[in-house]
């Protein structure tokens, strides 16, 4: 028999447990949810809840640094304060994507109209050279290019994320930088997604002893759900950037940790690639759907141009008609997917670099010439499609987290190693993973990358050259404020998991909740198949199959399937912050207050 008191500790947890799945909504908030369409946003009629506040939301892949962004918005920061130390936390919480060995995007819309691309990604070292993946028969060496030293392009994370601080946000580099370093020196607790990330790069890791030696444990084994994970080396690391600022990474002795590692081990970044680097502030790319402002990253990200480039082709599209699941409607996005990613794969490029016609890639008389060309009986074949002709004007393991605070701020940030836990390689003594980025360019003209696209000459490597990228941070403007943030890793897919979010929301109406969890489609051109996830409709997939579209199969007949992407979302709606992470993993959070 339990005791009264054990009854009570026993209903206190399963209540706990309950308010941690299901946002609760106190009558206060209710009461001030006064329009309408708010109110059916976060009743409980819809299948996926969103989680609700009032004040803020932090939306990211990792709920520990999720959880530091939301304390930092509560403290009195603003978005980009949050949004600083969600990434620097998530260098230490969620390592095979958060980065500071990395680089990424972030764009930024301020309270006072202003918008901001801050363009952060690596850059290729000095020495780096065009065939320099090549091998002696003229032939892609992959694992040079993915996973050795000379992969990595020179960092940016640190030097982007101090720039949006130090210009953008309000609160004192110590103290958003102190969540991450007590995280590293306390140690984290090790959920599920990591313990499982581990156990996949066991083997890679174990080629590093640096790697090794930080992220399994003594005896070479995998850390479990649970177990403790600190990481000394890196709170000295994040701590001596604390103190000195960007200097604290890119001079001194961390940059002469790179440097010899690099040295040491036929890598070629060196203390002056490191000393050169600095981000960019670029104009974001800017697009209408419906009504809706559409604010993205331009060039040397491809996301921003082609999400906009691919809504233009589907505004001339009755959608909302066709349902959002049906075989007509994937049917066109299909196309529209096919098309983009064929631009894609002739012009874009690093802009400081190439010129990439962003405004013809944009321009809403391109897109209505392209729809035009898309059959709508049967399914076109992508050697038969080359990239357009865009009119004059009169570029898998990331990770994205999006932000919004009270005052009208909100960022959109995307970070990235490249492939999980990046080249696998570390820097001995200052505790942070290489990113291998360099596998972004185009190592031989037409020959795919990690993520299966292909590129020409404007994406050829280049010494300081940037390496064009898909990621998407979005942001969805209504009436002159942010509406609805969006982003995801997940490779070539980004692109088009941002489209479908995006339009999800503005089209077929759902909530971010509902909007994140729907079913997803890929098609990047090249190769010429359909990638789909559980939850489309077999009945569906054969529809498509028997217009023409290439759906792979596995063994036994039967559909394969993928995961697309991983969605961290917000949206805006009236006086709430209706937050969504992406169930696709367990380890997300949206956190408000």
């Amino acid at each position: 028999m339990l005791t009264s008191i054990s009854a009570l500790r026993l209903l206190c947890a399963a209540l706990a447990v309950v308010s941690a799945l299901v946002p609760f909504t106190p009558p206060a908030l209710a009461q001030k949810a006064t329009d309408p369409a708010a109110d059916a946003l976060i009743g409980f009629d819809a299948r996926f809840v969103p989680a609700v506040a009032e004040n803020g939301m932090v939306s990211a892949q990792e709920k520990v640094a999720a959880q530091v962004g939301a304390d930092i918005l509560k403290a009195g920061g603003n978005a980009i304060d949050a949004a600083v130390a969600v990434g620097f936390a998530m260098a230490v919480t969620h390592p095979q994507a958060g980065n500071i060995g990395g680089g990424g995007f972030m764009l930024i819309t301020l309270a006072d109209g202003r918008k901001i691309a801050l363009d952060y990604r690596e850059t290729a070292p000095a020495a780096a050279t065009r065939d320099m993946f090549l091998d002696n028969r003229g032939a892609v060496d992959r694992d040079k290019a993915r996973y050795s030293r000379a992969s990595a392009g020179v960092p940016g994370t640190v030097a982007g994320l101090l720039y949006a601080l130090e210009k953008y946000g309000t609160m004192p580099r110590d103290k958003i930088m102190a969540p991450a370093i007590r995280l590293a020196e306390e140690g984290v607790v090790v959920p599920y997604g990591l313990a499982f990330a581990f156990s996949r790069a066991r083997d890679r890791l174990k080629n590093d002893p640096s790697s090794a030696r930080y992220f399994l444990k003594p005896e070479g084994e995998p850390y479990r759900m649970g177990e403790v994970l600190r990481q000394p080396d890196l709170a000295k690391t994040l701590r001596t950037i604390s103190e000195r600022g960007a200097a604290g990474f890119y001079e001194g002795e961390v940059a002469e940790l790179i440097a010899t590692e690099m040295k040491k081990n036929g890598g070629l970044i060196t203390e002056d690639d490191l000393k050169a680097y600095k981000p960019v502030e670029r104009e974001p790319v800017r697009g209408i759907y419906n009504g809706y402002e559409i604010v993205s990253m331009p060039p040397p990200s491809s996301g921003g141009v082609h999400v906009i480039q691919m809504l233009n082709i589907l505004e001339g599209v009755d959608l909302k008609a066709l349902g959002s699941e049906s075989a007509d409607t994937y049917h066109r996005l299909i196309e529209a997917m096919r098309r983009a990613y064929a631009d894609r794969a002739k012009y874009l490029g690093d802009p400081d670099f190439v010129t990439v016609p962003v405004a013809g890639l944009t321009n809403k008389a391109y897109a209505a010439e392209l729809r035009k060309g898309i059959d709508l009986e049967r399914a076109a074949r992508s050697a038969d499609v080359s990239a357009g002709k865009p009119p004059a004007p009169e570029g898998e393991q990331t990770t994205h987290f999006s932000v919004m605070d009270k005052a009208g701020n909100a960022v959109a940030n995307t970070y990235t190693l490249n492939l999980a836990f990046g080249s696998g390689y570390s820097v001995d003594g200052a505790g942070f993973l290489l990113n291998n980025e360099m596998d972004d360019f185009s190592a031989k003209a037409g020959a795919p990358n990690a993520f299966g696209l292909t590129g020409d000459e404007a994406n050829a490597i280049e010494p300081k050259k940037r390496p064009l990228s898909s990621m998407a941070p979005t942001i969805v403007m209504k009436d002159g404020a942010p509406y609805l943030i969006t982003g995801s890793p997940g490779g070539s897919t980004i692109i088009t998991v941002v489209l479908q979010e995006i339009l999800n929301v503005l089209t077929f109406d759902m909530n971010v909740a509902e909007a994140t969890a729907a079913p997803r489609i890929h098609h990047q051109w090249m190769p010429d198949n359909v990638i789909t996830e559980r939850g489309v409709s077999d009945d569906t997939l054969r529809l498509l199959e028997a217009r023409g579209f290439i759906l792979p199969k596995n063994a036994d007949g039967t559909f394969q399937h993928r995961v697309l992407g991983r969605a961290n979302s917000i949206m805006k709606k009236g006086p709430l912050f209706l937050g969504a992470a992406d169930l696709r993993d367990g380890d997300s959070a949206a956190i408000g207050y």
